[in-house]
C-alpha cells in the first residue's frame, strides 16, 4: 500500500513538474514575441515587435515575394513558400525552398510550416480564402509571428510596403520606390483628370467565379475599383457592398457598360503563361453568347479585356498605363504602356518579361 501510495504522489509531481514547465516554456515565447523596440501594426491592426531584422521567413504567395525584391531584401530569408514558386524562371531560388502548402489559398502542412523554424508567416490579410485567424491560433501560441499583409489593394499598398520596409531596415529603397510609383501615376493622371464624367467609360468587372456560375463583380471595396477610376474610367457596381457580389444578368444588360472586365487569375496568362489552350477566345464567345449581350456597347466595340493576376498585385502602379490605355486609347496612343510592364520585371525580378498578360477579342 505504501509503495503504491508514494507511486501515486511520485506520478502527480511528474504532471506538476510537466505543467509548470510548459507553462514557463510557453511563457517565455509569448514575452519573447512581444519585446523589441520596433513596433509595426500589420493589415489587420495587429501590433508586432521586433528586436532585430527577422532570420527565417515563410511566405506562401508571390505579392509578398514580388515586394521583397522590391525592396531588394535579402531572399535568403525566406526558408518556406508554396507551389505557387513553381516557375523556376521567374523564382529560380525560392522554387527550390521547402514547400508548407500547395498554393497561397489551400490548406497549410504546419508539419511541414514549423520544420522550416519560421519566426515570421506573412499570408494575407483580408483575403477570403484565408482564415487568417485561424492561422493566428496555431502559430502565435509556438512563437511565430503571423504578419497580414495583401499587396494587392491601392490604398493600403504603400502602407503594407512601408511595413516590410520598417522590419528590415529598407527605408531608402521603400522612398525610392513611391518615388517611382508617383512618376508613373503622374502620367496617367496628367492626362485623365481633367475628364469631364461623361467621359470616363463605364466599366464592368468580372470576378473569375462567373466563369461557372451567374456573374459575380467586383465592388467598390477591391483591388480594380481605384485602378479603373485613377485609369479614367468608372466601376458601375463600385457603391454594392462587399469585395465581391453576385449580380443578376439583367443588372449587366441594364447598365450597358462601355468596358467590361474580367479578372484573370485562373486564365494561363502572365508571366511566361500563353493562353496556348485558347481559353481568353473561348471566354469571349462564352461573354458574347449571353442572352442580350449582342446589343451591348463593350461587346459590339470590343472593349472586352481580360487582365493577368499580376495587375492585381504590387505589379499594379506599372500596369496602370496599360489599364488607362484599355479605357482611353486615343488619350494614351503615343504612351509605350508595355515598357512599364518591362521595366518591372527587369528592374526588380531581373528577367525580360515573356508571355500573355492581356487578352482582348
Amino acid at each position: 500500500m505504501i509503495r503504491r501510495t508514494n507511486m501515486a504522489v511520485f506520478q502527480v509531481v511528474i504532471v506538476l513538474v510537466t505543467v509548470v514547465g510548459a507553462w514557463q516554456v510557453s511563457d517565455i515565447i509569448e514575452d519573447s514575441s512581444q519585446t523589441g523596440t520596433l513596433v509595426v501594426t500589420d493589415s489587420n491592426d495587429r501590433l508586432h515587435r521586433f528586436s532585430d531584422k527577422p532570420e527565417r521567413v515563410v511566405l506562401t504567395n508571390t505579392y509578398a515575394a514580388s515586394v521583397m525584391r522590391m525592396l531588394d531584401i535579402d531572399n535568403s530569408v525566406i526558408v518556406g513558400v508554396s507551389g505557387d514558386f513553381s516557375d523556376e524562371q521567374l523564382w529560380p531560388e525560392l522554387s527550390r525552398k521547402d514547400i508548407v502548402q500547395q498554393s497561397a489559398h489551400s490548406e497549410i502542412d504546419f508539419e511541414s510550416l514549423l520544420d522550416t523554424r519560421p519566426e515570421i508567416y506573412i499570408v494575407f490579410a483580408t483575403n477570403g480564402m484565408v482564415d487568417t485567424n485561424a492561422i493566428r491560433d496555431k502559430l502565435e501560441p509556438v512563437g511565430v509571428k503571423v504578419l497580414a499583409l495583401d499587396f494587392y489593394k491601392y490604398d493600403s499598398l504603400k502602407r503594407e510596403i512601408g511595413v516590410l520596409a520598417e522590419i528590415f531596415g529598407k527605408q531608402n529603397e521603400a522612398a525610392e520606390l513611391f518615388s517611382e510609383f508617383d512618376q508613373i501615376e503622374g502620367i496617367v493622371s496628367e492626362r485623365v483628370s481633367s475628364l469631364e464624367i461623361s467621359e470616363r467609360p463605364s466599366v464592368v468587372i468580372e470576378h473569375h467565379a462567373s466563369l461557372v456560375r451567374d456573374p459575380v463583380v467586383l465592388t467598390g471595396t477591391s483591388q480594380w475599383t481605384d485602378l479603373v477610376y485613377m485609369a479614367g474610367g468608372d466601376n458601375v457596381f463600385a457603391g454594392l457592398p462587399g469585395h465581391t457580389t453576385h449580380v443578376d444578368m439583367e443588372e449587366i444588360l441594364n447598365a450597358n457598360p462601355d468596358v467590361l472586365m474580367f479578372d484573370g487569375i485562373v486564365f494561363d496568362i502572365g508571366f511566361n503563361s500563353y493562353d496556348d489552350e485558347g481559353r481568353c477566345s473561348t471566354h469571349f464567345d462564352y461573354i458574347a453568347e449571353r442572352a442580350g449581350f449582342d446589343h451591348m456597347e463593350a461587346v459590339n466595340n470590343g472593349r472586352m479585356a481580360i487582365m493577368s493576376g499580376e495587375f492585381a498585385g504590387p505589379m499594379m502602379i506599372h500596369g496602370l498605363p496599360t489599364l488607362a490605355k484599355i479605357m482611353h486609347p486615343e488619350l494614351f496612343s503615343d504612351v509605350d504602356a508595355d515598357s512599364f510592364l518591362n521595366d518591372y520585371f527587369s528592374k526588380y525580378h531581373g528577367v525580360e518579361r515573356v508571355g500573355k498578360f492581356v487578352c482582348s477579342p
